[in-house]
């Protein structure tokens, strides 16, 4: 006949098993309460024993009629305690079980806090696992530092067809504190390659020919741009270095107008200037 009211819903059912450690005594404790001896199969030395008979049992207390000894082989499975469990058997439920809106559709964060975990699927064990925010971008990407920026608040005089360091005055920023006397000293620890750029201008009064913007490492020009001062014309020099720690950077200028000339500030803003920020190890 047709099943009326609603679907029983489908559970994962099992029938739990005691193994007893026995001695010379009639009296045990049941891990399951049971309501009688009927709810029970017990087994002695495989055996099957008559409920009621060779034992009673009630609530967590068995009872048997004769006492075992230490070497017998004792356990029961419980017939009337038929365990109901939430979660189904390891490595039972596959693809075709889990619902595609399991993730799909579930309010999406739009913040996470430092120790909220996100799922990875480690590939050395073939399992997935939890890990926290702080541990899951430990590591992620660069942060660009060491990083520096310098800039002048006044002129330098510049002797002409003379390589000059650059004096700067003003730290716009330097992350590691390692710009110092006028040069960048890579840290302990923090080689790698670099991009680093510098810039200069001269003041004019005549149009001349020959300005270099040089950037210098431990005193060998290493990059170089060339140009010409012509309506305060700026030049800029720009470059990757491979640095080590220890290596120092510094910014080199010259010019070829047959008399000195200053370099530098001026009231529109910052003209000359020096940098660099660390992009990988």
């Amino acid at each position: 006949m047709p099943f009326i009211g609603n679907q029983p819903a489908l559970s994962y059912t099992s029938f739990a098993k005691q193994d007893f450690t026995t001695s010379a005594t009639t009296s045990y404790t049941l891990d399951q309460p049971v309501a009688n001896a009927n709810e029970l199969a017990l087994f002695i030395n495989f055996v099957r024993q008559e409920p009621t008979t060779a034992y009673t049992a009630s609530g967590t207390s068995l009872t048997l009629t004769s006492a075992t000894s230490a070497s017998d082989d004792m356990y029961c499975v419980f017939l009337g305690k038929a365990v109901q469990t939430v979660n189904p058997p390891s490595g039972s439920v596959g693809n075709s079980q889990v619902a595609s809106t399991i993730i799909t559709g579930q309010t999406a964060e739009t913040s996470i806090a430092t120790d909220d975990t996100v799922l990875i699927h480690d590939t050395s064990a073939g399992a997935l696992r939890k890990m926290t925010r702080a541990n899951f971008v430990s590591g992620v990407g660069e942060t660009n530092t060491p990083a520096w920026f310098v800039k002048k608040s006044a002129v330098q005089s510049i002797s002409a067809n003379t390589f000059t360091d650059v004096t700067y005055d003003v730290e716009v920023a330097d992350t590691d504190s390692a710009f110092a006397s006028n040069v960048f000293t890579v840290p302990s620890g923090k080689g790698g390659k670099y991009i680093v750029f510098g810039q200069c201008r001269f003041d004019t009064g005549a149009d001349f020919d020959g300005i270099l913007s040089i950037i210098a490492v431990n005193g060998t020009r290493t990059l170089a741009s060339w140009g010409a001062n012509q309506y305060y014309n700026f030049i800029n020099v720009t470059g990757i270095l491979d640095l080590s720690a220890g290596d120092v950077v510094k910014h080199v200028c010259s010019q070829d107008s047959g008399s000195s000339r200053n370099l530098g500030y001026a009231d529109q803003g910052t003209v000359t200037f020096f940098g660099g920020f660390r992009i990988t190890t």
